[in-house]
């Protein structure tokens, strides 16, 4: 890969963005020409880069920016310390720092759906209240999660659970690289707690399942055929929000060569649910062609590495200590609150390395 810095190296605080100016001004060109809006989909697609371009081209600017800024904060402390200005320097690093992280996480983010938002779905395992209540916990650490990098969070199906909890639930998570950021969450999540349910206060383990999805653009082709899928109305119930109502207008649909199952209830009509509910389809039935084409270049290296949608991720354990640990990549924190209050980047920095340092490895 081609660095970013040019000849100045990083004390110099000179990119090299000409390649990223170049396709700018190429995609410039063919926006302005008339012949491209003939083919919208093509349209859709250049005008969608170009817009990334720009702004990846502002970033840069604003990093080197802030590069040369600190740069010449000490050049002056060189010259006679000031403390007002070695705060602000200080100050100045940790957001440089912040940044360096972000650009990071977008040089490991380069598959071709990471930027998409992400539908994110949750069930609980066998357990009744116990598992459901923690599949109601998860859903609240990533909402949490999702609500602090400012994205915006929908709840396409909610089917709340009688005593505690949820059956199963189904959310859009909107913002940019919501999906590269959250595919690693895929898997089973473990639990270890004291019970809140049980009179005699006993440890039990849980176990609720996640999926994670790419919310496919409307110009990428999945075909659906009418006869292979199953439709049905039923009445929505549990957490809506104003719009759910007392009639048939919450959509299943099956899709009867998989065997998935998607649902929508939170829209304003019957339509709307089943728009809804196809586009989750059309996602699903996408991942799981790269799964199986992904399986298959596994199987062809000769590698026997388990790809599987059931298989253990993460462990959550409350007692008798405290401890949250990725069994793929083996990081852990002892601050089990904080992870549920949605503090999870560092496991899914901590993933992303590993997916990059053990050759991309298939998302799990």
């Amino acid at each position: 890969m081609r660095s970013f810095w040019g000849a100045g190296g990083a004390s110099g605080a000179v990119f090299d963005t000409s390649l990223l100016s170049a396709e700018r001004e190429e995609l410039e060109k063919k926006v302005a020409s008339p012949e491209i809006w003939e083919d919208a989909q093509e349209a859709q697609r250049i005008t969608r880069r170009l817009k990334e371009v720009e702004k990846i081209l502002f970033s840069i600017e604003e990093t080197q920016n802030k590069i040369e800024d600190i740069q010449a904060m000490i050049d002056l402390l060189m010259e006679g310390y000031d403390e007002a200005l070695g705060e602000e320097l200080l100050k100045s690093i940790e957001d440089l720092e912040k940044d360096l992280v972000s650009w990071e996480r977008k040089v490991f983010l380069a598959d071709e759906f990471d930027k998409a938002n992400a539908i994110l779905s949750i069930h609980p395992g066998a357990g009744g209240t116990e598992s459901q209540d923690w599949a109601y916990m998860l859903l609240r650490m990533y909402m949490r999660w999702a609500e602090d990098k400012g994205f915006e969070v929908k709840v396409l199906d909610y089917q709340e659970a009688e005593d505690a909890g949820i059956k199963s639930v189904t959310i859009l998570i909107e913002g940019e690289y919501a999906y590269g950021l959250l595919k690693g969450e895929n898997g089973v999540h473990r639990l270890v707690r004291i019970s809140p349910f049980d009179a005699s206060k006993r440890r039990h383990t849980s176990f609720a399942s996640v999926e994670v999805v790419p919310e496919i653009p409307e110009d990428v082709n999945i075909e659906i055929k009418e006869e292979d899928l199953k439709i049905e109305t039923f009445r929505a119930s549990g957490r809506g929000g104003q719009y759910v109502n007392t009639t048939d207008s919450a959509v299943r649909i099956t899709h009867i060569p998989t065997g998935i199952v998607v649902s929508c209830q939170n829209e304003r009509s019957q339509y709307q649910n089943k728009m809804t509910a196809l586009k989750i389809l059309k996602s699903k039935l996408y991942e799981l062609e790269r799964r199986k084409k992904m399986e298959e270049i596994e199987r062809l290296k000769g590698e026997k590495r388990e790809i599987a949608w059931g298989s253990q991720i993460r462990s959550y354990v409350f007692h008798p200590y405290t401890l949250v640990k990725d069994h793929r990549t083996g990081f852990e924190v002892t601050n089990a609150l904080s992870v549920m209050d949605g503090d999870i980047d560092p496991f899914i920095d901590a993933y992303l390395r590993w997916l990059a340092m053990d050759g991309r490895k298939v998302a799990s």
